[in-house]
């Protein structure tokens, strides 16, 4: 991995972190992202007027697809994290997403776009894998969930692994689609995220015009955290689509959980939510790994 795109990663990982404890902050349902899609349009329209008049008008049905698909899965995405946030710990919930997402995203990577993983690189992603899961609670997290009784932790911690591992199919998905997108269609990462959130602005409208009485209270409630989503969530993104440019997916998928390093510390001390030494350890772990993976 280059130099290039260890550090677009690791200023990616930071603001990933930021946003996803402003969005977890927030508590908000579907129509958040709905809030976010539309800010997000607002404020980057600029930025994607500039790069895209002369670009998009070219686009045949390859590019559309794309935009299209990831359009669909970043949507899915979105709706299924703010559930999982809403249902349980962003410390259970957020690790199990970046942690599973990116381990499918690199399998699928090797086994079906030739990419090659060294031993480094494979020890990094085990690493990687390790932080992640003492992270989401370790041992005590799996004891929890399977411990007799109904109590309210143990429905929580359920409910995170199911959210947090359905979020990390999601990631997986669209990790590959926009990085074949920029890496073999030569799509710019900036149009691709941007076009994609006009896309996921009409998908998402019908959940805005059901109840608009109520979206405008949740809109008056939650309109500030949605505007630091929507100008941060694109910028973390796109930064790891130019550094997929230069690097491998398998290597740069499960670098990105460096984000973990911060979330888990500043959310566990923000929100309350558990054991600040086992975090500790998981992000030395994961640490360890994205450097490996930088190294191999």
């Amino acid at each position: 991995m280059t130099l290039y795109a260890f550090a677009l990663i690791i200023v990616a990982g930071i603001i990933h972190a930021f946003w996803n404890i402003v969005a977890k902050k927030a508590g908000g349902d579907a129509r958040f992202s709905l809030f976010t899609s539309v800010l997000n349009a607002i404020v980057w329209l600029p930025l994607g007027w500039w790069l895209g008049r002369e670009v998009v008008p070219q686009w045949g049905w390859a590019e559309w697809g794309f935009v299209a698909a990831s359009a669909l899965l970043h949507v899915f995405y979105f709706i299924i994290l703010l559930r999982g946030y809403r249902v349980a710990d962003l410390t259970v919930v957020y690790p199990l997403a970046r942690g599973s997402g990116p381990l499918l995203s690199s399998l699928v990577a090797v086994l079906f776009l030739g990419e090659h993983l060294s031993a480094m690189g494979a020890l990094g992603i085990a690493g990687v894998v390790a932080g992640v899961f003492l992270i989401a609670g370790g041992p005590a997290m799996l004891r929890t969930a399977t411990q007799g009784g109904r109590g309210e932790k143990r429905e929580r911690t359920i409910k995170g692994l199911y959210y947090g591992l359905l979020t990390g199919v999601f990631i997986a998905a669209y990790t590959v689609v926009d990085s074949y997108a920029v890496k073999v269609l030569l799509m710019s990462p900036i149009l691709l995220d941007y076009m994609g959130n006009l896309l996921r602005c009409v998908v998402l409208a019908p959940l805005g015009l059901r109840n608009r009485a109520e979206t405008w209270r949740l809109w008056q409630l939650q309109w500030k955290y949605a505007l630091v989503v929507a100008i941060f969530s694109p910028i973390a993104y796109v930064l790891v689509l130019y550094a997929v440019q230069s690097a491998p997916i398998s290597h740069v998928a499960p670098a990105r959980e460096v984000s973990m390093l911060f979330a888990a510390l500043i959310g566990g001390k923000l929100l309350g939510e558990g054991d600040r030494a086992l975090r500790i350890a998981g992000a030395v772990l994961i640490a360890v790994g994205v450097t490996a993976l930088g190294l191999g």
